[in-house]
């Protein structure tokens, strides 16, 4: 999933298109697909339904020029179609739940907590606002957020990304050795 991709209006015009030779009627339809898909992602109680019906949407634009001679009749089905595979690999990717049954030590968790606080401490205040930046918003406003982020520090999405990573690396580094030291 490239997730820098962004729909240019060219591309955006060629979708509506797609949808109906007749512009009006095209808004018309792309507004019904993109509720309908938001509902489908909703019923499945995903907290990101428009995130996601906006990546289903994405997805078939960017595939715009190989499915346009191919798919014929209702093009919602078509968006479905691959909004069952978006939401597929969402699940595949969210994170697994706790187990039933399992207990979770409150003080584990405090004992983390204190050790993320120490490392963080141990960041630049550089690294550590990037960090904390990097992480804080949800969704759209995180792809939103990012993008800023490079922007203000001159870099590009990719680098800003390795950058995040890297102080992750550290940060993980510490909390383990932390919590090794700590308990042990």
């Amino acid at each position: 999933m490239n997730k820098n991709w962004v729909m240019s209006q060219e591309t955006f015009e060629a979708l509506l298109y797609w949808l109906d030779s007749d512009r009006e009627q095209a808004g018309v339809k792309y507004e019904e697909i993109r509720s309908k898909l938001i509902k489908y992602f909703a019923g499945s109680s995903q907290i990101e339904a428009e995130a996601l019906a906006d990546e289903t949407i994405n997805r078939v634009a960017r595939r715009l020029n190989e499915i346009k001679d191919k798919v014929y009749g209702e093009r919602v089905r078509y968006f479905f179609g691959v909004a069952r595979k978006v939401l597929m690999e969402y699940l595949r990717r969210k994170q697994p739940q706790v187990k039933s049954g399992s207990v979770v030590d409150s003080n584990s968790i405090e004992l983390e907590y204190r050790c993320l606080e120490e490392c963080m401490a141990k960041l630049s205040p550089q690294n550590r606002e990037l960090v904390m930046r990097y992480y804080a918003a949800e969704g759209r406003e995180r792809i939103e957020q990012r993008k800023l982020l490079a922007e203000e520090l001159g870099i590009a999405p990719n680098a800003l990304r390795i950058r995040a990573y890297r102080i992750r690396a550290e940060l993980q580094k510490c909390l383990k050795d932390c919590v090794e030291r700590t308990t042990g």
